[in-house]
């Protein structure tokens, strides 16, 4: 099943993609969550329910994709999780052996934008950075999961572009601050459900784009930490919930390393695509005050 997330006439949506249509699935059956938060945490019935819906649904349910404004996925996760350096080529080219264990930071929720929508380049830095990344998101609790039942409790997967000022990035030994910056963490534009995808979105082509150009192209098959360890290792420590985002960590060839280095400005747009997941894109604007 795929879902996006979107506003239309001034009020938050779920609804299946359906070519240059949306089905809006508060039209289709108003019974059903509003949020794809919401849907995940009422549990697979409310899936089964929700692509049910999507199958009966009649004309007046549909919306044009051009009308509507896409929304992040989950605008307000109850966790985004982030992994850094999950690509060994990414890592050396940064200098660096490929990490043992999983370097892990956080996402806060306002730095979340949809497709469509702009990332933001602010006043203080030139030195924005483009991260093509897989998305998994987590569909029922897990605590002490085995890797062996990982996949279990992934619900589906979507797209990430984890823009990062590099300057702030290195203004402390914690990657926090280069991460955060308001409308910079590009995040859609489908859910696509772990039924239609190999297992652990194993196997996928990853690739950015700026203004046409390919920057990163590599595999999922890469990942140094696949999906399933990344969810046992995860909660290990912590629990995770229905809506946790983990971002999965960006390949090879971002653009500070570039000789010169490449960073996106204003007009710039960037592309994000991962086979059997679809296209994420953005414009690139200054920070107006």
């Amino acid at each position: 099943m795929r879902l996006v997330s979107f506003l239309h006439n001034g009020k938050q949506r779920i609804g299946c993609p359906d070519g240059d249509q949306i089905i809006d699935l508060s039209i289709a059956n108003p019974e059903l969550p509003t949020d794809l938060l919401s849907l995940l945490e009422a549990g697979p019935e409310a899936m089964t329910q929700a692509k049910a819906a999507a199958a009966d649904a009649g004309m007046d349910a549909r919306v044009p994709s051009a009308e509507v404004t896409y929304l992040p996925l989950i605008g307000r996760a109850p966790k985004v999780i982030c992994i850094g350096r999950n690509y060994a080529a990414h890592a050396k080219e940064g200098g660096v052996e490929p990490p043992s264990y999983p370097e892990i930071f956080y996402r806060g929720n306002t730095s979340l934008i949809g497709h469509n929508q702009p990332i933001i380049r602010p006043e203080c830095s030139d030195k924005l950075d483009y991260e093509a990344e897989l998305v998994a998101i987590v569909g029922k609790r897990a605590r002490h999961v085995s890797r062996e039942n990982g996949l279990d409790y992934v619900a589906g997967y979507s797209i990430f572009n984890d823009a990062t000022l590099r300057d702030y990035q290195r203004k402390s030994s914690q990657w926090t601050i280069g991460k955060n910056f308001d409308d910079t963490g590009a995040f859609g534009p489908e859910f696509v459900s772990a039924d239609e995808l190999p297992a652990g979105a194993d196997g996928l082509r990853i690739q950015s784009r700026l203004n046409g150009e390919i920057m990163q192209d590599a595999n999922t098959s890469d990942f140094i930490f696949p999906i399933d360890d990344l969810i046992a290792k995860l909660s290990e420590c912590m629990t995770l919930e229905p809506g946790d985002v983990i971002v999965t960590g960006t390949p090879a060839g971002v653009g500070y390393v570039r000789k010169p280095p490449v960073f996106m400005k204003e007009g710039d747009v960037c592309e994000v695509e991962i086979e059997g997941l679809g296209i994420l894109s953005n414009p690139i604007l200054n920070e107006v005050r």
